[in-house]
């Protein structure tokens, strides 16, 4: 018999006699469980061991094993844990409604919600290669610089123009992350950040989880207006923009090109930053992607945040950061405080995938499903739920925004389609401040199928009625 299955034998001896002894009883000896049982004093040991760490022994050294007491739980040792609120006060935290219910459907449910590709959808051959191929580099395991591998923010410097070099790059773990540092290294808590209305989730908690105070600028088809956004940095002494020009999440809008410059020009006036969120660039139906506002920007007005996580997978947890002048030492500043650098393997995977042949291979035929995904759940939209209104068709991005009719509401259609086996997002999360209209974001990226997603719109069609009282 091997040593691990004695050792597991005499542990289920013992707790039939730890069973029948009462809390402080003395286990037999050692030598007496070798003798009794013909096993090793090693076996012993390790079975003490395994006993008393699932807290059913106490041993004493010099003296011997003993049962412990019995953990019972009743309404009268239930964990206090009320004196948390007063020991953390003053260090609030309300990351909003950055998470919600209705993003999981129930199992065997259609996935209409969320921000990130199917399986299906994703590279990964060539990410499992790409992991490999690194594994296997020179120094893969050593320390990363803490700006990141030359190589990498080489590839992200090249992306963002022609303007950008290596050494205004700074690599991060995916994006999330990053835009929570920016929101820490840009303003100081209690400070207003402005914000297009509608805009992400994740980019409002993270605002709160810095301490600022979002505010709200309206867009229209064509992105934010310059004019009120000049009017918002007048009246509230912001600082700080935070918009999304290319396939903005979750309305698919794109910055149109007269404004590009003047909405820069307008945060360089008020003496302000200007975060570009660039995470759909890769994530294009087939037509021109503009160039980054950063690309344009010598001065350091805009702060770009990129990531390749959406095109690729979300455990690709790396992104980048262009930055120019004292903002950027201030951001590697905070590397050193924060993580010290990002792990070096999955750099040296992330640099092994966008250096191949597979990646823009990987690329193209994202562009196209994410094309035909759009046009299907489009067609359907029109087909089941003629009254309501997309607010355009997206030329890039993962999702649609959909207006729904007077009388609904979008929590509401939101919490009734789940219970007809499919998530959608309401819109009601995406506003920093009162919600013009009832909306819900319709993913067409994490359904298996074309099929779920008709389907899917199906079961919209029917809670919504539900709702409507139809």
């Amino acid at each position: 018999m091997s040593e691990s299955s004695s050792t597991e034998a005499l542990v289920e001896i013992l707790r039939t006699e730890i069973a029948r002894l009462a809390p402080g009883d003395r286990l037999p000896s050692s030598r007496e469980l070798t003798g009794r049982h013909g096993v090793s004093p090693v076996t012993v040991s390790r079975a003490f061991a395994q006993l008393s760490a699932e807290g059913e022994v106490v041993t004493r050294p010099g003296s011997g094993t003993y049962v412990a007491p019995r953990r019972t739980r009743s309404s009268t040792d239930t964990p206090d844990t009320s004196w948390q609120a007063v020991a953390l006060a003053g260090r609030d935290f309300d990351p909003g409604a950055a998470d919600g219910l209705s993003d999981t459907p129930p199992t065997g449910g259609i996935t209409m919600a969320g921000g990130y590709l199917h399986p299906s959808l994703r590279p990964e051959r060539a990410l499992s290669a790409a992991l490999a191929r690194a594994a296997r580099r020179p120094g893969a395991w050593d320390r990363a610089p803490a700006a990141g591998l030359a190589p990498l923010r080489a590839v992200f410097a090249r992306a963002a123009g022609s303007t950008v070099g290596p050494e205004d790059v700074l690599i991060t773990g995916g994006g999330q992350g990053a835009l929570s540092m920016l929101f820490r290294a840009l303003a100081a808590p209690g400070s207003p950040v402005l914000v297009e209305s509608p805009t992400y989730p994740g980019a409002l908690a993270a605002a709160r989880g810095a301490g600022l105070r979002p505010v709200a600028v309206p867009m229209d088809g064509d992105g934010v207006r310059p004019d009120l956004l000049a009017d918002a940095f007048a009246v509230t002494g912001a600082r700080l923009l935070y918009c999304q020009p290319t396939f903005h999440n979750p309305t698919g809008a794109v910055l149109a090109p007269a404004r590009r410059r003047q909405v820069v020009d307008v945060a360089r006036a008020a003496g302000a930053f200007l975060i570009e969120d660039d995470f759909a660039r890769h994530l294009g139906h087939g037509g021109p992607v503009p160039l980054p506002l950063v690309a344009d920007d010598r001065d350091g007005t805009v702060v770009q945040l990129t990531s390749l996580t959406k095109p690729a997978s979300p455990s690709l947890r790396i992104g980048a950061v262009i930055a120019r002048g004292p903002v950027m030492r201030r951001l590697q500043g905070m590397r050193q405080v924060d993580d010290f650098f990002i792990a070096r393997p999955l750099q040296e995977a992330a640099l092994e995938l966008v250096s191949t042949p597979a990646w823009d291979r990987h690329l193209r035929a994202l562009s196209a499903h994410l094309r035909e995904r759009c046009a299907v759940l489009t067609g359907a939209l029109a087909r089941e739920l003629p009254d309501w209104t997309p607010t355009r068709i997206p030329e890039g991005g993962l999702h649609l925004w959909a207006q729904l009719p007077p009388g609904l509401k979008d929590s509401a259609v939101a919490d009734a389609a789940r219970t007809h086996g499919v998530a959608v997002n309401a819109g009601a999360r995406y506003f920093p401040a009162e919600q013009p209209g009832a909306c819900l974001r319709l993913g067409f990226a994490a359904a298996e199928n074309l099929t779920d997603l008709t389907e899917g719109i199906r079961r919209l069609g029917t809670a919504a009625r539900a709702c409507a009282g139809g």
